[in-house]
């Protein structure tokens, strides 16, 4: 049987057993450190990929957290509109003169007696909806504080009464510089 290197140092007498003991210490050592360096390469990568899971999911939670306060946000502007038109909804179907106004490229008509009819004309009243087909007549401020809150809400406003007022205060000047008879004959 062939003898080690080690056992025909020490039969020769180059080397004495504390030496062959030191270097087997040193080479056991060696051993020890490569499967510990090759496992914790191993544990690190397993820890890394924990550590992007864990990122990932963190991120997902994140977005999926955004989304419900959106959607929570969007209820509770909804809720507030709702609530502005109901305490502040106008009387409406009263009368027998229509109201024409269009919503998505329809014509609507809700039938109102002349005040109100006039009121919407003159921009003082605008109609709003917060459910589908539900029209109501609310005073131009609470108009305003629904449309900053939900736009889609706001049908229609009346925004022609300033500039026909304009128009004719206008044609009304042109003519204050002719005199007008009062004796005419007709």
């Amino acid at each position: 049987m062939a003898t080690s290197l080690q056992d025909q140092l020490l039969k020769a007498g180059l080397a004495d057993k504390k030496q062959a003991q030191k270097a087997n210490k040193e080479r056991h050592k060696k051993v020890k450190t490569k499967q510990k360096n090759k496992k914790a390469v191993i544990v690190d990568e397993a820890k890394e990929a924990a550590q992007q899971a864990l990122a990932q999911k963190r991120e997902k939670d994140r977005q999926l957290a955004e989304k419900q306060r959106e959607i929570a946000q969007h209820k509770e502007l909804e809720a507030q509109v709702a609530n502005l038109i109901k305490t502040n909804a106008q009387p409406k179907n009263n009368g027998d003169v229509v109201l024409n106004f269009t919503h998505d490229n329809v014509v609507k008509r809700l039938y109102v007696n002349e005040r109100t009819h006039k009121d919407v004309a003159d921009a003082k009243l605008a109609v709003v909806s917060y459910q589908n087909n539900q029209y109501e007549l609310v005073p131009l401020p609470v108009a305003d504080k629904i449309k900053s809150r939900l736009p889609s809400a706001v049908i229609y406003i009346a925004e022609t009464a300033d500039k026909n007022r304009e128009q004719a205060k206008s044609d009304d000047d042109w003519y204050a510089d002719y005199d007008i008879p009062d004796d005419l004959m007709w």
